[in-house]
């Protein structure tokens, strides 16, 4: 008979605990997904203003940028779980709102903007509870996979959801895809009522630092100032992310200007495709041991895809260039954030973790800004027919409309293989998995199924 070692039996209570949750969240968002392209889908048709359809992308930032921080030491001072059921039912409440006011005819385009700005601020609680909970449920020799698995969660809301809703739209109308939507959100809730995180080990650090709110979340700024490695890979991964934002952006202009909307709807659903393998990829392999080297290295291969998706008005080529970019963006985001939940002391890790995502979000809107006239008025006039870099670059890549934007998906490909290489040469980087112990234990915390009899949103 086999025996089990109550290591093994933690091991395994741990990722049980976490596949639930995994699978109440992967729904979730996909019905969070559904809501949000039929809302959009709404608007449009009902005031016919891109300007009033963007806005609904703003008012999801915000709150994330501006509650972001604060929200970190409630993730640290509260049960994890608790955290994740009061984000899941205060988005299930701002649902559940628009679909009475879509029934009673009074749905406005401003109810919609309360409703998404209340719904994030409930969901900025949820990121940065799931990442501090993994620490606590999974072995540090499964952060990647764990990772991995998170990563399928957001392709179940880009790619699934867009899916479903636009054929749902048209059979249920929009109050029925809201209401499926609560209904996933009280299939989350049902998965967290079941289940069971352990109460953090405090350490010395994290009971020395705690405050006001305020105090606290500046001081997940602290613990990474005073940490070189860790400041330096926010920053490379800050910048990596504002530039891959770009890419989505100027997709849309870069295909139709040779080829039709239907060959982009299924060139972005191919690519798209990309992101699950990687995911599903980096679920089963778990990433390199040293982690920073698939940060880095799938970096530069991706700068490679993005350099491939410039060079000819291509669809096929543009296809296999993203397929390519994308399947290694969730192997770097696993990657990188493996290493921050092993570094990281688990009871500041909400504060450190919301600071984080603060940081990567605030430069972004300024980005969106600048990257059209960008491609307007200086990178497409570079090599329209008559340009500067027609007789030279255009020789490679071609010229006309759509070109300049070619070239700047060449120039960031290159960019991005160039800062991965200058990265691997600042030793701070390349070593930080040496120079920075681990912060948490080989195994997690005993996790499991049953609930105790009293828990709740309690301060220790």
């Amino acid at each position: 008979m086999t025996t089990i070692s109550s290591e093994q039996a933690t091991t395994r209570n741990g990722m049980r605990t976490f596949t639930i949750i995994w699978l109440g969240q992967l729904i979730s968002f996909i019905g969070s997904g559904l809501t949000g392209f039929a809302l959009g889908v709404w608007i449009y048709q009902t005031t016919g203003s891109i300007t009033e359809l963007s806005l609904i992308t703003m008012f999801n930032v915000i709150p994330e940028i501006v509650f972001g921080p604060l929200v970190g030491p409630l993730v640290d001072r509260w049960n994890r779980r608790w955290v994740m059921i009061l984000s899941d039912s205060g988005a299930a409440l701002s649902t559940l709102a628009i679909v009475l006011l879509l029934l009673t005819g009074r749905l406005e385009t401003w109810h919609i903007y309360i409703a998404v700005f209340v719904s994030s601020t409930f969901g900025s609680l949820q990121w940065p509870a799931l990442m501090a909970a993994i620490t606590q449920l999974v072995p540090k020799q499964q952060f990647g996979r764990a990772g991995g698995l998170l990563q399928i969660v957001r392709v179940g809301r880009v790619l699934i959801s867009p899916l479903l809703a636009g054929v749902l739209i048209e059979v249920i109308q929009l109050q029925g895809v809201i209401l499926i939507d609560f209904v996933t959100f009280l299939f989350a809730l049902l998965t967290l009522l079941s289940i069971r995180i352990p109460d953090l080990q405090r350490t010395a650090e994290g009971q020395a630092r705690k405050g006001s709110l305020l105090r606290e979340a500046i001081y997940g700024w602290s613990y990474i100032w005073a940490r070189p490695g860790l400041l330096i890979l926010l920053i490379y991964i800050t910048i990596a992310s504002l530039l891959i934002s770009v890419g989505p952006v100027l997709l849309t202009p870069l295909v139709l200007s040779f080829a039709s909307p239907a060959a982009l709807g299924t060139m972005i659903s191919l690519s798209g495709i990309g992101y699950l393998v990687g995911s599903v990829v980096m679920s089963a392999w778990g990433g390199p041991q040293r982690r920073i080297q698939g940060v880095l290295g799938f970096m530069l291969l991706l700068g490679l895809m993005f350099t491939l998706s410039g060079l000819r008005a291509s669809i096929p080529l543009i296809t296999a260039g993203l397929f390519g970019a994308f399947f290694c963006l969730p192997i770097i985001v696993s990657s990188n954030q493996a290493i921050w939940q092993a570094k990281v002391a688990p009871d500041v890790q909400g504060r450190v973790f919301a600071i984080q995502e603060a940081i990567r979000l605030v430069p972004r809107p300024l980005v969106y800004l600048l990257i059209g006239p960008l491609a307007d008025r200086v990178f497409e006039p570079l090599l329209a027919a008559d340009g500067p870099l027609a007789g030279s670059v255009g020789r490679i890549i071609g010229v006309g409309p759509g070109r300049g934007i070619g070239f700047l998906f060449v120039s960031l490909g290159l960019f991005f293989m160039i800062l991965a290489a200058l990265a691997y040469l600042y030793p701070r980087l390349r070593l930080i998995e040496d120079e920075l112990p681990d912060a948490v234990p080989e195994e997690p915390a005993q996790a499991g199924l049953s609930v105790p009899a009293v828990e709740g949103i309690t301060t220790d």
